[in-house]
């Protein structure tokens, strides 16, 4: 069985008897920090999922690296600032300052994302056939409209929204759209999108806010996703509970979400309703928790959310992660599904 046929049976929950797909993402301090260590997981495992490269014309307004020390400017012309190598920095000054957005055109829609040529694009997934391989875009509405708008000033935004920034919605949702359907038409088996829902115990905006402004957007994105005989894979930090329903509804098929946080227990009702796509906790089991720990942990997602798939072994290596603990999440989740 190839990995590309392993994770299709686990998302639609016909792995009987297969082990469970596997995913590692690392951050570039974990690489430059753990490089032996990162080596023997990259030699002793196999990773089920992965991506094609796509050529795109050059951004004429990127400068910097988002994971060096200093400043970056990213594709829609936000400035980030890191004081920490290896992880990403943070915007200080937003590049909309006016309540009623009418700076909104500093922003660059940065349109070159969507010059890869598709034919490109599935030579290389041919290269990557047997592995499940996703769109290299990932739309991401509310922390975009965070980089631009600055958080808190966002957040008065929701409550009050002006015309100006209704409009940019719509131009920005418009250039997802596009995007999402140019991928779509490629040989890529799923589309991803992302947002960072939550804080350590609730949503960080009101439910309401959600249905009304991103709730549509996202029902599009998975839309354009199915229509093509592809999957939504989404990530969100945070605890989120109380929208995973809401995804499900919208036919999301992959939720990479910070289980440990919400609690495993609180999850079981969407057991068999959505594949759970990670993760073992990183705040605090990946960092200090003994052998013992990290066993219970997998023991306790496999058995509580597992049916006949809904699991991708998955975790990320990232500040402050030992990497003792890395391999034995993959190591544990290999003898669960070897017994």
């Amino acid at each position: 069985m190839t990995s590309k046929e392993l994770v299709l049976q686990t998302i639609e929950f016909r792995n009987k008897d297969q082990r469970v797909p596997r995913d590692l993402w690392m951050l570039p301090w974990a690489e430059d920090r753990f490089p032996e260590q990162i080596k023997k997981l990259r030699q002793d495992f196999t990773w089920d999922l992965s991506g094609p490269a796509a050529i795109c014309k050059p951004s004429p307004i990127v400068k910097g690296d988002p994971y060096q020390v200093g400043e970056y400017v990213d594709d829609w012309g936000c400035v980030f600032t890191n004081i920490h190598k290896g992880v990403i920095g943070e915007v200080k000054n937003p590049l909309v300052s006016d309540d009623e957005w009418k700076d909104a055109g500093k922003i660059h829609i940065p349109e070159e994302w969507l010059s890869f040529d598709i034919g490109q694009v599935n030579a290389e997934c041919e290269k990557k056939q047997e592995l499940f391989l996703s769109g290299g875009c990932c739309p991401r509405p509310f922390e975009q409209l965070q980089f631009i708008r600055g958080t808190v000033n966002l957040y008065m935004d929701l409550m009050d929204p002006s015309d100006g920034m209704i409009e940019f919605m719509k131009r920005m949702h418009d250039f997802y759209c596009r995007l999402l359907e140019k991928w779509a038409k490629t040989d890529v088996d799923a589309l991803n999108m992302m947002d960072d829902w939550g804080s350590q115990n609730d949503l960080l905006i009101h439910p309401d806010l959600w249905d009304e402004f991103f709730k549509p957007m996202y029902r599009d994105y998975i839309q354009i996703a199915h229509s093509h005989g592809k999957k939504m894979f989404m990530h969100s930090d945070g605890h989120i509970l109380r929208i995973i329903p809401k995804l499900i509804d919208l036919g999301l098929d992959v939720l990479n979400s910070q289980i440990f946080c919400m609690g495993i227990e609180n999850l079981e009702q969407f057991a068999g309703k959505i594949t759970f796509w990670g993760e073992i906790d990183r705040q605090h089991l990946l960092c200090t928790g003994t052998t013992q720990d990290i066993d219970n942990a997998v023991e306790k997602v496999y058995k509580t959310l597992w049916r006949d798939g809904g699991c991708i072994a998955q975790c990320e290596f990232g500040p402050g992660g030992n990497p003792d603990n890395v391999y034995r999440v993959y190591e544990k989740w290999t003898q669960l599904r070897e017994k």
